[in-house]
């Protein structure tokens, strides 16, 4: 599925009516139960814990073991029912009352109930539990003073019925409730585990795991007793990790593999476009994503905004597009161009690397100065971070390159170490449709703190109440709301706490044997692949 229809599906998907509908997903009349498939990363994965885990590579991993109350058509945008069968909503838009299925049981043979809704919410929005999706949850009641005594918003009316009410209305909520972050864990099994809950996790989804063994493989079983009558429809699925991804392309070409999860290696990508029976296997869909180039506001000499706005004024984006074959297309503020709010009439800022340093002087640094930009280790990021450095030297910034696997990546970013990130296999894709969605985590207040997404630790508090503002219709395709979006991004790129750098196209391949549709291959919210609906044909 294009991402260009993500604006027309969000329009339609908040309103009850159409979640009646969302749920009738007849999946491929093809498809059969049975057999296993091989995934490869390059990476390990650092946890399966959903309040935790945050990076596209586990994100779909772990929305095959969890479940929330809400969920997406499989390949689409579209919210439909998950874990509640249904809810209603007070007539102010304040309060949501979810009704939950009878008989869904956790992977340990427990069945969920209302308590267990409340004791996830609880433990994610718990400052103790570091979640860096707390804040998707800031406009449920008692938010502010979330704690161990829980949220005073959310209420057990009966063991299948939840309470939840907002402090103001809130236009995202019913794709936050589908978030990973949102995801109902059972609370024996975190007390058993504790911080090591991520390495065993439980849940109530399609998948339990079954083995990991630390930096070599994940293997996931099906969940015999899954809610969801039909699927998964494999037995089994390994994710190998370790692999180099032109290693997983060669072992994908000799039938060893059946998905490379990486993607198609860039230097390859020519290679296997001139193979007629592998381009056909190849899977290109569009992203909500947007590539980019983070500075640590509070840290000089990013702390003045002049230098900010120079590094975006000495970056060639062309010549970076190139370096991935044309696969994506400039870019020139957070939003992508296919995000509603995205602000057609800004322009960014001009490639100009003699501005560039005379803004460098204005600043006090005429002869520039010395940094470093840490970049995701798994190609093509160390070629783009190279050019990236090529243009920063051309303007008198000496960057020196911190070449680091992608979980230590995160965490310099995350502590606020890093003094530039590039974001390049890390770079933001959206968790659902909405344009707000590109602010909270990664740009807003609620983001920069330690263990926060938002690596340039840029904190406007007039902006965080903006945003409060334009989430606070009922209606998330308000015109007047999309402007107020569109105004942030624009004032955001005014003081320039990043450098947006392109909006990318996702390819990948699949193996002859896999079945599904293609859009399930680049799913827009299982990102990067919904494991629940694909099969083997053979």
């Amino acid at each position: 599925m294009k991402h260009w229809l993500a604006s027309t599906a969000l329009a339609l998907c908040l309103a009850v009516p159409a979640l009646a509908l969302a749920q009738d997903y007849t999946p491929d009349s093809n498809a059969k139960p049975g057999g296993a498939i091989v995934i490869t990363y390059k990476d390990d994965v650092a946890t399966l814990d959903p309040a935790i885990g945050y990076d596209w590579q586990n994100w779909s991993m772990i929305k095959s073991i969890f479940d929330g109350l809400m969920d997406y058509v499989p390949g689409s945008t579209a919210l439909r029912p998950g874990l509640a069968e249904s809810y209603d909503l007070s007539e102010d838009g304040l309060t949501f009352t979810f009704h939950l299925r009878p008989g869904v049981k956790f992977h340990n043979g427990r069945e969920m109930t209302a308590e267990d809704v409340k004791y996830s919410l609880d433990r994610v929005t718990n400052p103790e539990t570091q979640s860096p999706g707390a804040g998707f949850f800031g406009s449920i009641e008692g938010f502010e003073n979330a704690g161990p005594d829980g949220l005073s918003g959310v209420k057990i009316i009966d063991p299948l019925t939840v309470e939840i009410k907002l402090s103001r209305p809130d236009a995202t909520f019913l794709h936050v409730m589908a978030l990973n972050f949102a995801s109902v864990v059972p609370k024996e099994a975190v007390d058993e585990y504790g911080a090591d809950f991520g390495k065993h996790p439980v849940g109530t989804g399609a998948y339990s795991l079954a083995e990991w063994t630390i930096g070599q493989r994940l293997v996931f079983a099906r969940n015999e007793t899954y809610w969801r009558a039909g699927v998964p429809y494999l037995d089994q699925i390994t994710f190998e990790v370790g692999q180099e991804p032109v290693v997983a392309l060669l072992r994908l070409q000799k039938g060893e593999v059946d998905v490379p999860g990486d993607g198609i290696p860039p230097a390859k990508f020519t290679e296997v476009m001139a193979n007629p029976d592998e381009a056909s296997r190849v899977v290109e869909g569009g992203q909500l994503h947007t590539g980019y180039i983070t500075m640590n506001v509070t840290q000089p000499p990013f702390d003045k905004v002049e230098v900010r706005r120079a590094v975006n004024m000495a970056l060639n984006k062309e010549r970076i597009v190139q370096i991935i074959n044309g696969r994506a297309v400039p870019a020139n503020q957070p939003l992508p161009p296919s995000m509603p709010g995205y602000a057609k009439d800004y322009k960014g800022y001009a490639h100009d690397p003699e501005g560039a340093k005379k803004l460098l002087a204005d600043a006090g640094y005429p002869d520039g100065f010395e940094t470093e930009l840490y970049v995701m280790n798994t190609d093509p990021n160390p070629r783009i971070a190279q050019a990236i450095q090529q243009d920063l030297a051309a303007i008198g910034i000496k960057a020196s390159l911190q070449n680091l696997a992608q979980a230590n990546v995160i965490e310099a970013g995350g502590a606020g170490t890093a003094p530039m990130v590039w974001s390049g296999g890390m770079g933001w894709i959206a968790d659902f449709p909405d344009p707000s969605n590109f602010y909270g985590p990664i740009l807003g207040c609620a983001g920069a703190g330690e263990g926060g997404w938002n690596w340039s630790k840029y904190c406007n508090e007039a902006l965080d109440a903006e945003a409060v503002k334009a989430d606070s219709f009922k209606d998330p395709s308000d015109p007047a709301r999309l402007a107020m979006w569109s105004d942030i991004y624009v004032k955001i790129m005014d003081d320039a706490p990043w450098a947006p750098v392109f909006n990318e196209q996702r390819y990948t391949m699949k193996s002859p044997r896999m079945g599904g549709e293609d859009a399930l291959y680049v799913d827009p919210v299982s990102i990067p692949i919904n494991y629940d609906y694909v099969f083997i044909k053979e």
